[in-house]
């Protein structure tokens, strides 16, 4: 039912505005939104910076269970919040790969690991306290007045390039792990069916979060990477014995998502906050947010009213291009994804490293990690998306020049 709404914005009652105007009070925007999952609820935790706006969220009929994960970024401008509460925080990171790795560091930019329970219930007790409301939606009125935004995860086509995944949070004998350093990728694993690799956290010298990876538009089944996560901790760790605290999986699309069909304006992933190389969100729902409270201040200040919150992509164009390239690359030539994700790491510093997946790169950075990469691979990948976006019904590619909706 709720799909199938429009975003219809009413104006109160004369009435209802001579009523507020007699008080001094501000003429309040009602939004609803959809969902109450990681962009919901950082909107909402901030509801008190949007005074001419009166939120609700909405959990959706039929949703899954919530389900506890980690949330990865690197300390930029505007996650204060968030770094306070990580669970840890690694001024090292490494990539490797059977020909070799790379060592990177930033005091300045470190890598956080946020628990997605403890975000949330941050989240949940602020927006309470601000006296948001949280209702079923089965009980959802006020329907026809409101703006309605839908953070529910975005449907993904087939055929989509999508990082699966399954991750075990382990405890084993003192010294297993070292907790200096955290592993982003390492792909001295199974490669045999597509881009695959390790992602490792430690916590402590006993204690890790141990995620078998793999970019593919196909989802290879449980035991592969249960068994690729056992084979790690085995031969690079040394760890034949540990116990599993808890476990999580999920699947993050890859590369540009086409636009929902339905009226109602996206938020969070289904807004275009996932970053389309990597599957990174969190640092960029951040950015969305904070986007759309300074755009609402401002048509607060011009209108002394709220007005229609307005959701932008929190990616620049010419990164979504650069982006849409590489997952091309990534797709045809799978078997060079070591190499490629090894010279960039090689070709950065830490901070650099961190900027540029945090989409802070400005054009000496890009025009670095571009003169990094393999030419002639990324010559054939940008043909091959000028050809398939001059193809009847395929999606428009967008240049570093162009600007799409929302943008």
């Amino acid at each position: 039912m709720i799909r199938d709404m429009t975003d219809r914005f009413i104006m109160p009652c004369k009435a209802c505005r001579m009523s507020v105007s007699a008080q001094s009070k501000p003429i309040r925007q009602i939004v609803h939104v959809i969902g109450d999952g990681c962009a919901a609820l950082s909107l909402a935790a901030r509801v008190d910076q949007m005074p001419h706006h009166r939120l609700t969220l909405v959990h959706p009929d039929g949703a899954p269970p919530r389900q506890d994960h980690i949330w990865g970024f690197w300390q930029i401008d505007g996650l204060e919040a968030a770094a306070e509460l990580a669970r840890h925080k690694w001024t090292c990171w490494r990539i490797a790969t059977a020909e070799g790795e790379a060592l990177l560091a930033s005091e300045k930019h470190a890598y956080h690991a946020l628990q997605r329970s403890q975000w949330e219930s941050h989240c949940s007790d602020s927006a309470r306290s601000h006296g948001v409301n949280f209702v079923s939606q089965k009980k959802l009125k006020d329907v026809a007045a409101a703006q309605i935004l839908d953070s529910r995860p975005p449907a993904i086509p087939a055929g989509q390039m999508i990082q699966h995944f399954i991750g075990w949070e382990v405890t084993a004998p003192s010294g297993s792990f070292d907790p200096t350093q955290a592993i982003l990728m390492d792909f001295r694993c199974d490669q045999s069916r597509g881009i695959h690799f390790i992602y490792l956290l430690p916590f402590d010298d006993r204690t890790a979060l141990v995620e078998s990876t793999m970019f593919a538009p196909h989802r290879e089944p449980d035991i592969f990477f249960e068994t690729a996560i056992t084979h790690y901790l085995a031969a690079q760790c040394g760890v034949t014995k540990f116990t599993t605290r808890r476990t999580e999986a999920g699947a993050i699309p890859l590369g540009r998502l086409p636009r929902s069909s339905s009226a109602m304006i996206g938020l969070g992933g289904n807004g275009g906050a996932i970053r389309p190389s990597s599957g990174y969100a969190f640092a960029f729902i951040q950015k969305q947010i904070t986007d759309i409270i300074a755009r609402a201040g401002q048509t607060a200040a011009m209108t002394d009213r709220g007005g229609p919150l307005a959701v932008r992509s929190p990616h620049k164009p010419v990164d979504l291009w650069m982006d849409e390239v590489f997952v091309v690359v990534l797709r045809h030539w799978p078997a060079r994804s070591p190499e490629l994700f090894l010279r960039m790491a090689r070709a950065l510093d830490g901070d650099e490293f961190a900027l540029f997946l945090s989409g802070e790169a400005g054009w000496a950075l890009r025009f670095k990690v571009i003169l990094a990469m393999p030419k002639w691979i990324f010559i054939k990948a940008v043909c091959r998306l000028i050809i398939g976006s001059s193809k009847p019904g395929a999606s428009r590619m967008v240049s570093p020049s162009s600007k799409r909706k929302g943008a």
